[in-house]
């Protein structure tokens, strides 16, 4: 996790504000740009660009909600129309309580994204069938490799990649893609030819995006991450973006800021933010709508 000072936060958050929004006139939201299906790329599945993240400080944001109040959130927002899910193994209860909270909705009304972390040295096709089972799930849109951080991670993980398509062969799988940390791992991302969906760190100020140390204690480079979004789009892979809201850390003006930067200046496909109320789901859409004003 980033360590910087408040006043560092301020100052970036203000300069890079003022970049994002130079020259713009008053904006009317485009109601219904939160909720637009997009297609993720050479993945061909198509998502909402705003989705729902169980993950928010290891999903321990979530599961505080405990699964009534969690569910009522969830079914909140799918019927505002977020349609986009997203959970991983390292989330821990945060994959059944999704499960649960999903239940009896239309299979084919929503899309539901997991992770998979790749250290673990046990078998990767029973890993899956394991997260499929967690999820409470017969298959997932998408699954990515979660956190990779290393230059070497698409040599290092060729027996995951192998498990994955061969879950995507029986219908388990049906996008595939990696999450990374680090400018080391996202310099590969754009060049790999397995890779269908990136999910890329990206907000206008830098906090907890890639830096040259994946575990970086200050700010990330906003603009070398930026240009290695526009490759992978280029490569016609689709980009998911996380850290939308600085780990939690932006006020309201940030998160408004740090949308409209993610869309129209970085040109990601989607985002994914983790919420913990009906104000927050109402304000994500808003924001991502104001976005495409």
């Amino acid at each position: 996790m980033s360590d910087f000072s408040r006043r560092d936060l301020i100052k970036a958050g203000v300069v890079a504000g003022a970049l994002a929004t130079a020259g713009s006139r008053p904006l009317q939201a485009a109601t219904d740009a939160a909720t637009e299906w997009v297609t993720l790329g050479k993945s061909n599945v198509k998502v909402t660009r705003l989705a729902f993240g169980t993950g928010t400080h290891g999903g321990k944001v979530q599961q505080a909600l405990r699964q009534e109040d969690f569910t009522r959130l969830v079914r909140y927002a799918y019927d505002r129309g977020i349609r986009f899910f997203e959970t991983s193994e390292s989330y821990g209860e945060s994959q059944q309580m999704l499960g649960t909270a999903l239940k009896g909705l239309p299979r084919e009304s929503y899309r539901l994204m997991s992770k998979v972390t790749t250290w673990d040295a046990g078998n990767p096709s029973d890993h899956l069938d394991q997260l499929l089972s967690n999820s409470d799930a017969e298959y997932f849109d998408v699954m990515l490799l979660h956190w990779q951080h290393t230059a070497s991670w698409p040599d290092d993980t060729k027996r995951w990649q192998d498990a994955i398509m061969e879950a995507q062969e029986k219908k388990k799988i049906i996008g595939r893609g990696a999450s990374v940390h680090g400018l080391p791992a996202l310099h590969q991302v754009p060049g790999d030819p397995w890779l269908q969906i990136g999910m890329i760190r990206c907000n206008q100020v830098g906090v907890d995006m890639d830096a040259e140390d994946y575990a970086t204690r200050g700010l990330g480079n906003v603009p070398e991450v930026v240009s290695y979004i526009k490759k992978t789009k280029d490569a016609g892979i689709g980009v998911i973006s996380m850290k939308l809201a600085g780990e939690g850390r932006f006020d309201h003006t940030q998160r408004q800021a740090a949308m409209r930067f993610a869309f129209r200046h970085a040109g990601v496909d989607c985002v994914t933010v983790g919420y913990k109320s009906k104000a927050e789901v109402d304000e994500a859409i808003d924001n991502v709508n104001l976005a495409f004003a």
